[in-house]
């Protein structure tokens, strides 16, 4: 913390009784630079109390871009890099007033704690010195896809959160969430944009892999366990938590073919009233625990009746009847509404239907129902409706425009500003935002925290198959095939690592479930595992598994980011594995039996895409005679062998 921003304690003399005595004032941080200790900085007062007088203190102009959750400049124009752009942030959060952002940097704990810090400078300096709240997409996990995700950068590495659902331990999850919050905190990160309580419910959806699985039971459960462990306790966001954000409210998982609502061809799910029901269901873990906040989902949710009126055609974030009656009104949310990215920008044609001659490109806006209205009227909707702040948005001219015509009442944006600042009084941003970057560099990635992320690792799998006792193999002097292993991960445990599988004893595979880019010049579109599910000739995967199975015992661990059909698989491999985020040295643990699989699968596996044509993607489970279950593990109903593998 900079010196400047400290005044050396001060003593009052008070009589009581005649008798004179000191009382130390705490040193404080000067926010309004004015060299004197206001009541919204003194740490002594109720937080509500301090929280009403910097209300009186704010312009109309500073509460407006108090509504902003900013994407800020770095290296890369959406926040990419190793660094921000401090002299365009410098001039956003002076012109804009905006104290909320999402950081994007991949870079050492050290360098992302000093680089925060130096944010936290900037908001200092304003002149109220509102701290800037940060937050990110989650980071302890294999997966990173813009716009979802984002690279650890030295953070430990778990599974990802279908992983969780495998093994369906709300103990584990929460103690998962307590080392990332450590890790978050260390860095300077007090919201977590996560975790998803979306029900996984249309195989094809890219979005699965970040959820808790199928059932809506289990994910409340696996979902209240990670608020608690990130937020620091069941009650609510405490000063050495980090506020949940659990997303996307509601009815994000039933999107007709898996197309995404990120991308204008999946701007619409389809549910009726008991499949919305199950949906919002699996948020009620996430009421339970007082999560902090609560982000709406992107498409326009059609089919459902609330209180007998269909929902307006509208995205969740501008839609009153799923923000207002549903959540505050049935579900009685008092937290913050987070909107997701974008909504309030145009979709222009490169947008809703790009070529390759004009790709998407950064023309990004998720407008869904209200394209028709401008910007200014988007803002005040969605306002209005509901949204507490603004995602992925800086300007705020639109928005203090529709305040000052009416459109938005003050009351409405005094009740909005409260709950973001609010917020950052809970976490203790007003009396030191400041982190140690030497302290940053230890917390993250400890020994002792990547020691139970790897036993999560193994533990997560799901054994599927292990004909002939095939598992587990006998590494020492064992001659093995590898494909999309590491050959000294292999050569580690004993094997012998051979170029043809010829010349193998057997073979060990890694294969991804299979998607196709159905949409290459979508921004998000390109980026999405979308469309089949099952293996097919020409997939280099499966040609790999049909070139080893046909001369050697073959081990096959299948990376489910969504439910792929395995049925062409099964029949090749000797034994099967389904990971959800896993090293290489994780799965060679469990082949070799130095690892117990614990896991069970956490939605059913399908026996075709025709069956998969004809399912409901709101409803859960639903395909008929899928190939596994729901909740299936070889090792329930079976024994797992204890010899070598066969030889040749």
């Amino acid at each position: 913390m900079s010196a400047s921003s400290l005044h050396v304690a001060i003593a009052a003399t008070l009589c009581l009784g005649g008798t004179s005595f000191a009382r130390a004032v705490p040193s404080y941080r000067d926010l309004n630079h004015n060299g004197r200790l206001d009541p919204y900085e003194d740490t002594r007062r109720p937080v509500e109390d301090r929280l009403d007088d910097l209300m009186r203190r704010m312009s109309v102009e500073e509460k407006v871009g108090t509504l902003l959750h900013i994407s800020p400049p770095a290296d890369d124009r959406i926040g990419l890099g190793r660094k921000y752009d401090l002299a365009k942030l410098r001039q956003t959060i002076a012109e804009a007033h905006v104290s909320s952002l999402i950081t994007r940097l991949a870079t050492s704990p050290r360098e992302l704690a000093e680089q925060n810090n130096a944010v936290q400078k900037l908001a200092e300096a304003s002149r109220l010195g509102i701290p800037m709240t940060i937050s990110t997409d989650p980071r302890n996990h294999f997966q990173v896809v813009l716009g979802a995700s984002t690279a650890g950068g030295g953070f430990s590495l778990w599974p990802e959160t279908l992983g969780f659902a495998a093994l369906r331990d709300p103990t584990l999850v929460r103690r998962f969430a307590g080392y990332a919050r450590r890790e978050y905190r260390a860095v300077g990160i007090h919201m977590a944009l996560s975790p998803q309580a979306d029900l996984a419910t249309e195989p094809r959806w890219p979005r699965t892999t970040a959820t808790f699985g199928s059932d809506p039971r289990l994910v409340s459960d696996l979902v209240a366990a990670y608020v608690e462990g990130f937020q620091g306790g069941r009650g609510g966001v405490t000063r050495i938590g980090v506020a949940t954000v659990v997303k996307h409210w509601v009815g994000y998982g039933a999107e007709p073919d898996g197309f995404d609502g990120h991308n204008a061809y999946g701007k619409v799910a389809r549910l009726d009233n008991a499949s919305f029901a199950s949906h919002v269901a699996a948020f009620n873990g996430a009421f339970a625990a007082h999560t902090a906040g609560i982000m709406p989902t992107y498409p326009i949710i059609s089919g459902v009746t609330i209180d007998g009126r269909p929902l307006e055609p509208v995205g969740a974030g501008f839609n009153a009847q799923l923000l207002g009656t549903v959540l505050r009104g049935t579900k009685r949310f008092g937290g913050f509404v987070l909107s997701d990215w974008a909504i309030t920008n145009d979709c222009p044609e490169r947008c809703e239907r790009p070529t390759a001659a004009t790709p998407q490109g950064f023309a990004i806006g998720m407008p869904w129902g209200v394209e028709t209205l401008s910007v200014r009227q988007r803002f005040a909707k969605g306002l209005n409706a509901g949204i507490d702040q603004f995602g992925g948005v800086s300007d705020p001219k639109p928005l203090l425009e529709a305040v000052r015509a009416g459109e938005v009442s003050m009351a409405r944006l005094d009740e909005a500003v409260r709950r973001v600042l609010l917020l950052k009084f809970q976490l203790g941003l007003f009396d030191n935002p400041y982190v140690d970057p030497a302290q940053a560099a230890r917390v993250a990635g400890n020994p002792a925290a990547q020691a139970e992320a790897d036993r999560a690792q193994r533990e997560s799998q799901v054994l599927l198959e292990n004909r002939d006792g095939v598992l587990p193999l006998r590494a020492a002097g064992t001659r093995v095939w590898l494909y999309k292993v590491d050959p000294a991960a292999a050569r580690a445990r004993g094997f012998v690592v051979v170029n043809d599988p010829a010349q193998a004893q057997v073979a060990v595979i890694r294969a991804d479930a299979p998607s196709e880019m159905l949409h290459p010049h979508h921004f998000f579109g390109s980026r999405q595992n979308e469309g089949r599910l099952d293996f097919r000739a020409d997939d280099p995967d499966f040609a790999a598994i049909l070139r080893a199975s046909a001369a050697v015992p073959t081990v096959v661990a299948v990376n489910l980011d969504r439910p792929a059909i395995l049925s062409n698989v099964r029949s090749r491999a000797k034994a099967l594995l389904a990971t959800f985020g896993a090293s290489d040295a994780a799965v060679l643990d469990v082949v070799t039996g130095a690892a117990r699989p614990k896991g069970r699968l956490p939605f059913e596996l399908p026996l075709s895409m025709e069956a998969v044509r004809r399912q409901d993607p709101a409803r859960p489970d639903d395909t008929q005679a899928p190939l596994y279950k729901a909740g299936y593990s070889w090792t329930d109903t079976h024994h797992v062998g204890s010899t070598g593998p066969a030889g040749k």
